[in-house]
C-alpha cells in the first residue's frame, strides 16, 4: 500500500499515512481540526537491466545488420608453363 503525504493548511502539521489506492483522501488535521492538503515529492527511480534506451529507443529506419556473406571469388587458371626442350 502506498504512503502518503499530507500537510495542514492551518497549523502546518505533517503527516505520514499508508493507505489502499481505494481509500479517500485525508481532508481533517487531527491536531487542529483544519485541513488537509496532499503533498507531492520526489520519488527515486533504479532502471535496472538493458535500460530502457536500447530496448525501446530504436530507430526502425536503421536497416538491420545483414549477416556475413562469403566473399565472391573467381577462380582463375592457372597459368601454364611450357618447358622447352632444346
Amino acid at each position: 500500500m502506498p504512503t502518503y503525504q499530507y500537510r495542514c493548511t492551518h497549523c502546518g502539521t505533517d503527516l505520514e499515512v499508508v493507505q489502499k489506492f481505494t481509500d479517500d483522501a485525508l481532508s481533517v488535521c487531527p491536531e487542529c481540526e483544519g485541513s488537509l492538503r496532499k503533498v507531492f515529492s520526489a520519488v527515486g527511480v533504479v532502471f535496472k537491466g538493458s535500460g530502457f534506451y536500447k530496448t525501446d529507443n530504436r530507430s526502425s529506419s536503421k536497416p538491420a545488420a545483414k549477416a556475413a556473406e562469403p566473399a565472391k571469388t573467381e577462380a582463375k587458371p592457372a597459368a601454364k608453363v611450357e618447358a622447352k626442350s632444346a
